[in-house]
């Protein structure tokens, strides 16, 4: 059976899944809408919140960077792990002894205010559609390759799943989802790099296969990697460019950031008691390393394939995935010497060809670049959100394996943009209607505020994912930044600090999302010209930011507060209450 016929089955029976457990577990309650009713199993819920985690900048584009920059991309295994043992250790369980719906629910019962809910719920809705629209964009890139439609049709199909099973279930419904969901992702990750890790190794076990000697040469494969690559005039893939600020602050901003996901935080609230919540949060750490300690594994794997198979090859005699992911407009190559042989090289990437010359080809054939530049060797553009989807393919796995990987690749996309809708539906529906500005309305009505909330939301975050600013981790990483320089100096004064007011909250949030917000939208997109580390602040860049955010939040916060009355002595009490282990 065809890899193509494979893929529409393998995706159209988890899909079926999906949408069944959404109808099953449909919400009949704000309380099951908002939380799942409170009483989810620990078990369960480290799972939902492993696949609730492990976005589509997990799975489909941190091995592409790290495939590609080689030791700089441990910021990111570094930064996520490191933060989500930060929210588990000191977050977690207080907020879920604080027993609210949302974190702006937190924000605004915690500090007094409803001037404070409402800039936490500001907070949410940049910081969840940033992150979306990384998941929309992965969702995209799967459809439009396994699919063969154009990256935009596969946003709108997967807007319309994930409008199923989120406005309908709520969290209820997505909670069991993603249980599905990790196992078809987890799965999905690790059998072809298993499969790769046995081939080059003979190591069963990738992680240990990243450090092992390659089959029959008795060179261990970093070092033959390392050879290639700088043959290749690249540099040497376990030796990092940034510099150690650029690294640290970026880290930073992972860490903090991860601490500070609303759509993460609001999954400590679906279990029953504290200690629960604590339970989960190991499980859930657990289920994370599995993916995790792999990364580095398929991305050297695929490195080392890529260089092997492609670089050479030429082009009459491509397979057919080379042109397949060519017609999706995620590879492409120019024939700069005409030679008819496909150079991978050093240099800068170059980008694919835009729309509107979509059906150009060069003397061989190729699908052109919209790059002419020849100031290097380099013919051939390499998407690194395809790294992982590409490389069952370029290793010649089976077809069952690679129909596995799209599935699971939407899996991981569409876990993480459901728990995003679902906390802007909550947080417009409850922070703002319920508790602002229609606190009349009964539990049927704030329902129905949610699902339209959500169904709104879906149809924005598809157009996020139509326009995205980057590729998905990068995305991903700048809603991190916003969620370090907002939300974690706020969690982390209110648990810890009787003496935080509703004034130095306010005044720490707006002056950390302002400055984080400010910094990556002018490098960005106002300045992309001066976006490179002889302009940057510090030598800091857009992804790190965010750190210096949450610094100056903290400063702010700090200074603030000393200014200024201290809160009520009920909620002090509450504050040194919730710290009170039961």
């Amino acid at each position: 059976m065809s890899a193509q016929v494979m893929t529409y089955l393998f995706v159209g029976a988890t899909f079926a899944l999906y949408i069944g457990i959404a109808i099953w577990s449909r919400s009949a309650s704000t309380n099951e809408f908002y939380v799942a009713g409170g009483h989810v199993n620990p078990l369960a819920n480290g799972a939902a919140t492993a696949a609730d985690w492990m976005s589509a900048a997990s799975f489909l584009s941190m091995a592409g960077i790290i495939a590609f920059e080689g030791a700089d991309g441990a910021r990111y295994l570094m930064g996520w792990t490191g933060g989500y043992v930060l929210l588990a250790l000191l977050l977690a369980p207080y907020l879920r002894k604080f027993s609210k719906f949302t974190v702006p629910d937190f924000v605004g019962d915690r500090y007094y205010s409803q001037a404070a809910r409402l800039v936490a719920v500001v907070c949410v809705i940049f910081i969840s559609f940033t992150y979306v629209a990384g998941q929309m964009r992965g969702v995209g890139v799967v459809f439009s390759r396994f699919l063969e439609v154009d990256i935009n049709t596969g946003v709108v199909i997967g807007m319309g799943i994930v409008f199923l099973y989120a406005v309908l279930g709520g969290m209820k419904g997505i909670t069991y989802t993603q249980v599905a969901q990790f196992c078809v992702l987890i799965f999905a990750y690790l059998v072809p790099a298993i499969f790769i890790s046995i081939m080059l190794t003979n190591n069963p076990l990738p992680m240990l296969g990243l450090g092992s000697e390659l089959a029959g040469s008795g060179e261990h494969l970093l070092d033959r990697l390392d050879g290639l690559t700088t043959e290749l005039g690249m540099s040497a893939f376990t030796e990092g460019s940034k510099s150690t600020v650029d690294m640290f602050f970026i880290t930073a901003a992972l860490m903090a950031g991860t601490a500070g996901l609303p759509h993460v935080i609001v999954r400590f609230f679906t279990v029953p008691r504290v200690r629960d919540a604590r339970i989960s949060a190991g499980y859930a750490l657990v289920f994370i390393a599995l993916l995790y300690t792999t990364a580095p594994a398929v991305a050297a794997f695929a490195r080392y394939n890529i260089i092997s198979n492609v670089d050479g090859m030429e082009y009459a005699g491509a397979p057919g995935w080379f042109t397949k992911w060519e017609d999706s407009g995620l590879i492409a190559w120019r024939d700069k010497n005409n030679d008819g042989v496909v150079q991978y090289r050093g240099g800068n990437a170059m980008s694919p060809a835009a729309p509107d010359f979509a059906d150009m080809r060069g003397t061989s054939g190729e699908r052109l670049l919209n790059n002419e530049s020849t100031s290097n060797d380099n013919e051939l553009y390499i998407d690194r959100d395809i790294i992982v989807l590409a490389h069952p393919e370029i290793a010649r796995l089976p077809n069952w394996v690679i129909a596995l990987v799209a599935a699971g690749g939407l899996a991981a996309a569409l876990s993480t943009a459901a728990g995003l809708l679902l906390v802007i539906s909550t947080a417009v529906s409850h922070d703002l209607m319920k508790k602002t500005f229609m606190p009349g309305i009964n539990d049927r009505q704030e329902l129905m505020f949610a699902r339209i909330a959500a169904a709104l939301a879906v149809g924005i975050a598809g157009i996020f994912g139509i326009y995205p600013p980057g590729f998905v981790a990068e995305v991903v990483a700048f809603a991190f930044g916003l969620a370090a320089a907002s939300f974690f100096p706020v969690l982390m004064l209110g648990i810890f600090s009787t003496r935080m007011n509703k004034e130095a909250a306010i005044a720490g949030m707006i002056t950390g999302l302002t400055f984080t917000f400010g910094y990556i939208v002018y490098f960005k997109f106002i300045s992309p010209e001066l976006n490179n580390a002889d302009h940057w602040f510090f030598g800091i860049s857009p992804e790190g930011i965010g750190t210096l955010g949450m610094l100056l939040n903290f400063a702010v916060s700090m200074m603030v507060m000393r200014l200024t009355p201290p809160p009520p002595e009920e909620v002090q009490r509450i504050v040194e209450n919730i710290r009170v282990p039961r």
